[in-house]
């Protein structure tokens, strides 16, 4: 009955949480007050005993609710310990993958550092110089095992530097001398550098040159030297050749380790004789790259000394057997191009050098961009008298001029270090001032330096660095005096240069096309034809001889005969202004103004300070906008 009771005031069970919250605590005493009054009218007793409970009920739910009020404190203060400690543990997860990752980079690092110095050992050609053996007496003037290593180093070192560009290929330099010359002093202690050096000692193929320096009973000294294969060799002297010792040890060494180096640096140095006389000597005991380069050193030293037409094709036969040895010799293409020329034999040159990149080999480029009018030219400090020609080519006097200008003044000055004089009688410092004075249309001086070029290069061949290898050259001279008024000195040097052609066994594209604008010019117009054909037919894939022909017919008002010649040198020199100014000038005389303005801005990008072409193209743009 309580229980019904109870229900009854209480509702259903289901319908009420069995706890509730803390507000239904606060309302306790008026709840257990309601239920006491309502049973007491019933049972005394029971109203006692449910008041009881009651209360009973009121201080469970109110110590419940100091529970919760001060666990709930406690909670929040634990969620946020709990918080804290979660973004601390991120932190540290944080480091710990970062530190792991720095742990793999340094192995990584580590790891590389080793197989590199493992690769660096396996592929080692070095040339080290170990510290020199020295008596303690010559100390005090300075010259330990250290300095002597030092300046044989300095020796070896001006004596590569002064090789490295003879040849272009680097596969050629894959030896002792391709990576390194070093002074190498044992090292105290354990450091990377030290492990490398024993890795190479170890594993690399390093020579070691050593030796020792004493001073001989009679007070002088004696330099002995020492590597590899090579046979120990004792240099002597007075106590004063000091210097000169070092550099007779550095020689024999380059010679002994690099002979084909060596070979080419007396070449290029001016000593032929003792180049050619070397090469004789090494040759036999070469392996094919180093006959290679022999054959390609020596083949320059016979033209250098004799550059008779005989000795010419000597040297081509060399050259060609050089790049039968060593296909990968990319200079000995261009020299083999540069001699077919020489000879006459230009069309062979351009079939030679056209199936070779001009950016493989800078050489190949030169020699067809002479044959193509195609010339480009650098800083004329590197380029020298050849800097000079081609802008005189590309119509731009004042930077012709500071170009010669450039190359004498440093010629003065190696003459004053060699205690030496410049010579006057160069033949190309001539040849440019002709051709520079021709194209300032100073005729007068033009021929002057032009009789002077042809008295020069009679006894000297034009040749070597800062010089020009205008194999040619000798064909300007001719239009020149005719130009100048001296028909005789013209047919005298076109007979001296027909002479020469049969010499060499081949003629000249200019000769003949020169050859073509006399007769023409003394109104022999059916033999300057035949010469022009002449000239096309030497050299059919070369632009000078449509171009000259193509002048020529515009001359005689035959336009459309000219354009097909001037269209057949463009397509053959794209990069030749000349063909294209003419071009221009013909559709001008045509009146076709747009057409010949089209051309003209086309020549301009190839001769962009050409002042005759300016003019033609101002006046072509005056009469297009019309």
């Amino acid at each position: 009955m309580a229980d019904d009771l109870l229900g009854g005031v209480l509702g259903g069970e289901e319908e009420r949480p069995e706890v509730e919250a803390p507000q239904a605590a606060a309302g306790a005493d008026a709840f257990a007050a309601a239920v006491a009054a309502r049973l007491s009218g019933n049972d005394p007793g029971v109203a006692r005993k449910t008041e009881a409970f009651l209360d009973e009920q009121t201080r469970l739910l109110a110590t419940q609710r100091q529970h919760l009020e001060d666990e709930h404190a406690l909670r929040l203060a634990q969620l946020a310990h709990q918080r804290s400690l979660l973004h601390g543990q991120r932190i540290g997860q944080a480091i710990r993958i970062a530190f792991q990752v720095v742990i793999a980079l340094v192995m990584i690092v580590i790891g590389a550092g080793i197989a590199v110095m493992l690769y660096d050992a396996f592929t080692s050609h070095s040339v080290v110089i170990d510290a020199f053996d020295a008596p303690a007496a010559l100390a005090a003037r300075g010259v330990t095992g250290t300095v002597v290593a030092s300046d044989v180093l300095d020796e070896l070192s001006r004596l590569q530097d002064a090789t490295r560009t003879a040849v272009v290929s680097k596969r050629s330099l894959t030896n002792a001398w391709s990576s390194e010359v070093r002074v190498d002093v044992p090292e105290t202690g354990i450091s990377l550098g030290e492990l490398s050096r024993l890795l190479k000692a170890r594993l690399g193929h390093d020579l070691h040159i050593g030796g020792e320096l004493v001073e001989t009973a009679s007070g002088g000294l004696a330099l002995t030297v020492r590597g590899g294969q090579l046979v120990p060799k004792t240099f002597t002297g007075s106590a004063d050749d000091y210097h000169e010792l070092v550099v007779d040890a550095a020689q024999y060494l380059f010679a002994g380790f690099q002979p084909y180096l060596w070979a080419i640096h007396l070449s290029q140095s001016g000593h032929c004789p003792d180049a050619i006389a070397f090469v004789e000597s090494a040759y036999a005991d070469a392996d094919e790259q180093q006959r290679a380069l022999f054959l390609y050193s020596w083949g320059l030293c016979r033209v250098s000394i004799d550059p008779s037409p005989a000795s010419m094709r000597a040297a081509l036969d060399q050259v060609r057997q050089a790049i039968e040895l060593s296909p990968d010799l990319q200079v000995a293409y261009a020299d083999e191009m540069a001699l077919l020329s020489q000879l006459g034999e230009e069309e062979a040159a351009w079939r030679a050098g056209k199936a070779l990149s001009r950016t493989v080999n800078p050489y190949v480029g030169e020699v067809l961009g002479q044959l193509t009018w195609d010339e480009r030219r650098a800083d004329p400090i590197d380029l020298g008298l050849y800097a000079a020609m081609v802008d005189v080519q590309r119509h731009d006097p004042s930077a012709a001029a500071l170009a010669l200008q450039t190359f004498l003044a440093r010629q003065i000055s190696l003459a004053s270090d060699q205690n030496g004089a410049l010579s006057n009688s160069n033949p190309g410092v001539h040849y440019v001032r002709g051709l520079l004075a021709e194209e300032t249309g100073d005729v007068g001086q033009a021929a002057d330096e032009m009789e002077a070029f042809r008295a020069a290069a009679a006894t000297a061949w034009i040749a070597g660095p800062g010089s020009i290898s205008a194999w040619n050259a000798r064909c300007w001279i001719a239009p020149i005096e005719e130009e100048a008024g001296h028909p005789d000195l013209a047919d005298a040097a076109m007979h001296e240069r027909a002479d020469e052609a049969a010499r060499r066994g081949g003629h000249f594209v200019d000769c003949e096309r020169f050859r073509g604008d006399i007769l023409d010019h003394r109104g022999d117009w059916a033999g300057a034809q035949q010469a022009y054909a002449q000239a096309v037919a030497l050299a059919p894939d070369l632009p000078a001889a449509y171009y000259s022909w193509g002048v020529a017919l515009a001359r005689h008002g035959d336009f459309g005969g000219a354009i097909t010649k001037l269209q057949a040198a463009n397509q053959r020199g794209p990069h030749w202004a000349d063909p294209l100014k003419a071009w221009g000038d013909v559709l001008a005389k045509q009146g076709h103004w747009s057409d010949a303005l089209t051309k003209y801005d086309e020549a301009l990008k190839y001769a962009p300070n050409w002042a005759a072409l300016k003019q033609a193209r101002a006046a072509a743009a005056a009469r297009a906008s019309t």
